[in-house]
């Protein structure tokens, strides 16, 4: 029941990216694999409504829910460790709690008070953090805090945890993430900024119950009971968090300093028996044991912040430990690209991925890399702007549609082979108008989709603008290329394939934000069998 709800929250100090996410995804993870059921969501202190409309190199990719969504790549980590949906409840902003008090403000609901942080605006972040709790679906919720102790930002965040401790009592756990640097000139570790970390919190009225410290070498026992004496909490509570090869072996370093138990232990909530990370170990044996070796080559303009791309890498990760080869991606700006160097620079590729992104920077990149992939039989794998693009390369050089392109890229062309969907040409606003979330797509008998996802409608997630143009769609098949998946109500194509090609497949939709461990995406996962035979033809 709801009111039987555990919360733990999870904050850090120090600096930024040193793994929040990751570190509640792998306690998730752990505490689910005891039959728990579990969720996380994010609190983020910027004033952005959303991070739809943030340049990714700002915030990095932004990840889309089955119900639209926009959110924090973050969420992207809940699902891929926890192998559950997300949705808009499990990520809120700043500007998305004041909207709501203004809103509020507006309609005269506060009778003539004065509006102010504390208590409206603590209020809202409070109801907001207990909302997944009270749905009485889930015995434990873990509640992220973005930033770090100290910003100005997160303030109003950590008052709400402090009210929220005090009104919950033993039904929850607070967790600090910290920093324990290393100085290799004295060759020693340092806790004083723990330290301040902790003091800096405590100072806000949070006196953390456990300490996750990310370090690069082990603390050893001394430094953890320094830490435990001068932070305030048990020994058995200051976690180390060392720096890992794949972020998939937290949950077991975890797991092996017992940081499950003691967060049960201070729940209040029974201990029986160990975890069941069979499926798990299953697939990090897979991923650090691996056969072979394929290259794919990612195409995209943002690849100086490969976190832009999080969801597609990881997805790669998992389909190469289900098909027990290392992938290694390597990373192409699309910028760079030009008719003379890309045969060089795709050279050695086992596979070639067009990545998503809006506008003309270093389209015509991925319009020769898409040419090279289709002339050369090297598996081709285009995401959105990358379907895109593959249809844009097929038109101008097999059809002979010299000036196709998308409306997107040029308002003027003459061939409009991707044009501006029907339902956008009126929108004006920026956030949260494009076409979001999941929708179903019918896929054709006898297409590499239909066979790799083994049913004929399938549900994936969107975003975007621009869409297949259908006046182009019999010239294009005539062609050779096939629109291998359909929405059934508006008959948009989502899927194109050219079945003389060896593997040529481009999606309109994202099927990277659906790639979990438990279940690597099969159209990732066949993408790579594909690169793997081309390796070895």
């Amino acid at each position: 029941m709801a009111s039987n709800t555990k919360y733990i929250f999870v904050t850090g100090g120090v600096t930024s990216s040193l793994g929040k996410g990751i570190v509640a995804s792998s306690l998730a993870n752990l505490l689910q694999a005891r039959g728990f059921s579990v969720t996380i969501q994010k609190f983020d202190p910027y004033i952005n409504i959303d991070p739809g409309t943030l340049n990714p190199y700002e915030h990095g990719e932004c990840y889309v829910t089955d119900d639209g969504a926009e959110t924090d790549l973050d969420l992207g980590h809940y699902e891929r460790f926890l192998n559950r949906p997300t949705s808009q409840a499990n990520n809120v902003t700043t500007g998305r709690i004041y909207q709501h008090v203004i809103d509020k403000e507006r309609r005269g609901d506060y009778l003539g008070k004065t509006v102010q942080v504390i208590p409206h605006i603590t209020d809202e972040i409070k109801r907001r953090m207990q909302l997944l709790g009270e749905s009485g679906e889930y015995e434990i919720v873990i509640t992220e805090i973005g930033g770090t102790v100290g910003d100005i930002e997160a303030l109003p965040y950590i008052e709400s945890v402090r009210q929220l401790r005090w009104e919950l009592g033993k039904n929850c756990v607070s967790i600090h993430l910290t920093l324990v640097p290393y100085l290799s000139a004295t060759g020693e570790m340092k806790t004083k900024p723990t330290q301040h970390s902790v003091k800096m919190l405590q100072e806000s009225g949070v006196q953390p119950d456990i300490l996750v410290c990310r370090s690069e070498h082990a603390l050893g026992e001394d430094i953890k009971r320094k830490l435990a004496l001068f932070c305030n909490v048990t020994p058995d509570a200051v976690i180390e968090s060392l720096d890992a090869k794949t972020i998939y072996e937290v949950p077991q370093l975890l797991l092996a300093q017992n940081m499950d138990v003691v967060v049960l232990e201070k729940l209040g909530l029974p201990i029986t028996g160990k975890p069941d990370m069979h499926r798990w170990s299953d697939f990090l044996e897979r991923l650090q044991s691996p056969g072979s070796t394929v290259e794919i080559g990612l195409i995209g303009k943002y690849v100086e912040l490969k976190d832009s791309y999080k969801s597609i890498s990881e997805a790669l990760i998992h389909a190469g430990s289900e098909n027990r080869t290392k992938v290694d991606v390597r990373w192409i700006h699309s910028e760079d690209l030009t008719p003379k160097n890309v045969i060089k620079a795709l050279e050695g590729l086992h596979g070639v991925l067009v990545a998503p992104g809006f506008g003309s920077r270093g389209f015509e990149g991925k319009i020769e890399a898409v040419r090279i992939a289709r002339e050369e039989g090297i598996p081709f794998l285009g995401i959105c702007f990358g379907m895109q693009a593959s249809v844009i390369e097929y038109a101008r050089n097999v059809l002979q549609l010299k000036d196709a392109n998308s409306s997107e890229v040029n308002p003027g062309t003459p061939h409009a082979v991707i044009d501006l969907m029907d339902e956008q040409k009126q929108v004006t606003e920026k956030g949260g108008t494009m076409r979001l979330g999941a929708c179903d797509c019918a896929l054709k008998e006898g297409t590499i989709s239909r066979n790799l996802y083994g049913r004929d409608t399938i549900s994936e997630r969107h975003r975007h603008r621009f869409e297949f143009n259908n006046a182009y769609q019999a010239d294009l098949e005539a062609a050779g290329m096939v629109a291998a998946g359909t929405n059934p109500e508006t008959g948009l194509v989502e899927i194109v394939e050219i079945p003389s090609h060896p593997w040529f497949v481009g999606v309109q939709f994202h099927p990277e934000y659906k790639s979990t461990v438990a279940n690597p995406h099969p159209l990732f996962v066949a993408f790579v069998a594909a690169a793997m035979t081309h390796k070895n033809s």
